[in-house]
């Protein structure tokens, strides 16, 4: 979404990560200018997607830039409402999820019935607005929240590869060939 919004151009935040300009703008936008239909409504698990609200998203900023009359690329007048919608959904669906996740695990006693926990991590867990959705979710459910100082709640994806290299480097876990291996898509 920060890349579709050119955040890079913006003023506010020409040096900041997609995920913290939309963070930094949300807190003076109004999330109820826009309104997005949540992800996976009609599902009844846990999963996480947030392809359809991306694309709900991509549809309201080529939208907003029409009524605008700019081309893509240039910076909307009510790009803190859009970050601050967009921040509003994914924090939602974010919360409904794991609230999911918490009901199932205390249905079939997967945790403890004292001292259960809830742990955020990656670049997710940096957000405040997500962060606080999420200590309050675990609060009104008597589990801890348990997350890292911001500064640590990197990529996941980064972690992940950096882990990769360690494990080439150390030569643990990984083949030097792929031939005969065989892999399904999900």
């Amino acid at each position: 979404v920060a890349r579709r919004l050119s955040l890079k151009k913006h003023p506010e935040c020409h040096s900041m990560a997609g995920g913290k300009a939309i963070e930094h703008l949300a807190q003076s936008g109004n999330q109820e200018l826009l309104t997005f239909r949540l992800p996976m409504q009609h599902y009844r698990n846990c999963d996480f997607s947030f392809s359809g609200l991306q694309n709900l998203v991509n549809n309201a900023i080529l939208q907003k830039e029409k009524e605008e009359g700019i081309q893509e690329g240039e910076i909307l007048s009510c790009v803190k409402d859009v970050a601050a919608a967009v921040q509003h959904a994914v924090a939602v669906h974010i919360i409904q999820r794991t609230y999911r996740a918490m009901l199932f695990c205390i249905k079939n006693s997967i945790l403890p019935s004292k001292y259960a926990t809830l742990v955020v991590s990656g670049g997710v867990a940096s957000n405040q607005y997500i962060r606080k959705g999420l200590q309050n979710l675990a609060d009104a459910n008597d589990f801890a929240l348990l997350c890292p100082p911001p500064r640590l709640c990197t990529d996941n994806g980064v972690m992940i590869a950096w882990n990769g290299i360690e494990r080439l480097r150390a030569g643990l876990g990984v083949l030097g060939s792929a031939d005969g291996i065989r892999y399904e898509p999900r």
